[in-house]
């Protein structure tokens, strides 16, 4: 097979790892408080168990992206990752207990580290300006595993009857379900995923933007205007290392595409966790209806998602960037004065939550792919996957942050979402930096081109 070929079925192979990502979040997320609640777990339970899954994702996703970077290889890492996602599940599945169930997560949630040295790989093998189109296909897959997970929920609340010792229902399925799917995706990546060699330089795979020095940013800093975000400096080293990188990693405009990640991802968090109980308080949804809701809004994502992928060609990241941060920012200010105490009749209600929640999914596509685009063009290309484990790491801090935040407060939620137009309006005037003026280097003429 050659190259060309094996590189291909890698990149499929990765949108399937996506893919099911999101069906496992679509899949256990409607039916996990009502799993809870018959395990006789406390309402601040809903909170620990989403915030568990993203505690050990933040723990492994530097492990694994520096581990990728030592290597340069990434195939290990999705099948050990794997793992732990398969053994996750299935103690999802038996559920004796809440706390078996809170470690079931945090055993799955190591699986999802392995996203650090994913995009690491991406990012070595993709041309600076292709960059936002090739991240906004893969999240793309996340969020097409968002909608369909809902539909498999659909029949998983069929499920009663007994599997040895072991009770199948609408709350054990799915971690039964996802079980098998992760083992299936174990079989593709040992037939379908190679650690394919960037291409070689000069050949038509090969963008010249992705040919320079070691510590090269991937994005050369004499561009014109419209496209830099930020500069490194210093000269050329022959050898970037981790604490070389968390020093780069503190200059000002990796700093505020950092605080993005965590502002949007704790506001979506939080206001995720708190979706399932006020449905059920306000408007009566059970398990169906919430699929059913979660399907809409994967599709909602994926157009916006698609939609981004266009823009992307056409606009730069950082315009993309603010157009995101001000719909998250309406967004926000719409839930705060009409979902933290809805008023009218039933049908009006059901109105202002919908668009709250409408315009909450709207603004993500577009922070999303921006800053981990932009974030890979202001990191060296030698620890991307460090970098992007970084990264990652201050999402899965949001995404724990979030769920305990709404978990506690789903009573006052004016303080919640008090603290997320807070957030949003620090970042707004943070954006500055991201425009700051190129600095002209001592460039060869590699970086020229």
């Amino acid at each position: 097979m050659d190259h060309r070929r094996k590189r291909e079925l890698t990149f499929v192979t990765v949108g399937f790892i996506f893919l099911l990502s999101g069906v496992e979040y679509a899949v256990i997320l409607p039916t996990v408080w009502r799993y809870l609640q018959t395990l006789g777990a406390a309402p601040y339970f809903l909170g620990l168990g989403l915030s568990a899954f993203s505690l050990s994702g933040l723990l492994s996703g530097p492990v694994f992206g520096h581990w990728s970077d030592r290597t340069r290889t990434t195939k290990n890492i999705v099948l050990l990752a794997n793992i732990f996602e398969i053994v996750g599940n299935f103690m999802y599945f038996m559920g004796f207990s809440k706390w078996l169930l809170l470690s079931s997560r945090l055993v799955a949630g190591v699986g999802a580290g392995a996203g650090s040295s994913i995009f690491g790989f991406l990012a070595w093998s993709t041309a600076p300006e292709d960059r936002a189109t090739v991240f906004a296909a893969v999240m793309a897959c996340r969020q097409a595993g968002l909608l369909i997970g809902p539909a498999f929920n659909v029949f998983l609340r069929l499920c009663d009857f007994r599997l040895g010792p072991f009770v199948v229902n609408k709350y054990t399925s799915p971690g039964l379900f996802m079980c098998a799917m992760w083992v299936l995706l174990q079989i593709l990546v040992v037939f379908m995923y190679w650690d394919v060699p960037p291409p070689d330089p000069g050949s038509q795979d090969m963008d010249m933007g992705e040919v320079g020095d070691e510590v090269k940013p991937l994005v050369p800093a004499a561009e014109a205007p419209d496209s830099c975000y930020g500069t490194v400096n210093e000269q050329p080293e022959v050898r970037v290392t981790p604490d070389d990188e968390i020093v780069k990693l503190l200059r000002e405009e990796v700093v505020v595409l950092l605080t993005a990640q965590f502002i949007t991802l704790f506001n979506q968090t939080a206001l995720e966790t708190m979706v399932t109980p006020l449905t059920q308080r306000y408007f009566g949804f059970g398990e169906l209806e919430n699929s059913v809701m979660y399907c809409l809004c994967g599709v909602e994502v994926i157009g916006g998602f698609l939609l981004v992928r266009w823009l992307s060609r056409r606009v730069s990241d950082r315009v993309v960037l603010a157009a995101g941060l001000l719909i998250c920012s309406i967004a926000c200010a719409w839930c705060l004065i009409f979902v933290a105490s809805p008023k009218g009749a039933f049908a009006w209600q059901l109105g202002q939550f919908i668009v709250g929640v409408f315009l909450q999914l709207l603004g993500l596509p577009f922070v999303a792919v921006s800053q981990v685009s932009l974030f890979s063009k202001v990191t060296s290309e030698k620890t991307q996957g460090f970098s992007q484990g970084v990264r990652r790491s201050v999402g899965g801090l949001a995404t724990i942050l979030g769920p305990l935040w709404a978990g506690g407060l789903t009573g006052n939620l004016y303080v919640m979402l008090g603290l997320m137009m807070g957030l949003l309006v620090m970042m707004a005037f943070s954006y500055d930096r991201l425009v700051e003026p190129c600095v002209v280097q001592h460039a060869d003429s590699s970086e020229e081109d």
